[in-house]
């Protein structure tokens, strides 16, 4: 992550990584832990596919460890409700906003961290170009953004703030 961009989060992609990293940390990892310890307890390693499988599966999740704690670290956690207070008519991260294009498709987009980000569920990060381009806006503004394929352009009909909740690491409401 670059050191100028923040690393805004909503309590639930903090609380979906601490998740996450629990399961890392209490149950993968003691349990590779062990099946290294069998496998390599076996005798000759040289030719032992599970001690080489079990040692390259602690390393992805010792990296995986490594990630979500610097993302945790480093994390500002922003409540979209409480950021609602403060926003007046604008447009803040963690805000869902609808958008319509010249012909007349209305699509929902929320404004949400990095962690968090979605395509197909409409979930965009606020540093995309396109979040870029609603961040600070206000109902009836037109935004134009530069896509790799063309030029789009939608006007703002509307936003609001609710919270984005999390089922599990891969669903959410």
């Amino acid at each position: 992550m670059s050191e100028q961009r923040k690393n805004y989060m909503t309590p639930g992609c903090a609380e979906r990584l601490r998740g996450e990293l629990k399961q890392l940390l209490y149950q993968e990892r003691p349990q590779m832990v062990e099946t290294v310890a069998w496998a390599a307890s076996n005798g000759d390693r040289s030719e032992n596919a599970d001690y080489h499988y079990g040692k390259k599966r602690l390393r992805e999740i010792d990296r995986r460890i490594h990630f979500i704690t610097g993302q945790l670290d480093s994390a500002i956690i922003v409540d979209p409700l409480e950021q609602a207070k403060s926003a007046g008519d604008r447009v803040l991260f963690g805000a869902t906003v609808t958008v319509e294009s010249a012909n007349g498709e209305q699509r929902s987009l929320s404004l949400v961290g990095g962690d968090e980000m979605d395509a197909t569920r409409g979930r965009i990060s606020w540093f995309s170009p396109v979040g870029k381009a609603l961040l600070g806006g206000r109902e009836g503004d037109e935004v134009t953004v530069q896509t790799p394929v063309d030029v789009k352009s939608w006007k703002s009909s509307g936003w609001n703030i609710s919270p984005l909740i999390y089922l599990n690491n891969n669903e959410s409401d």
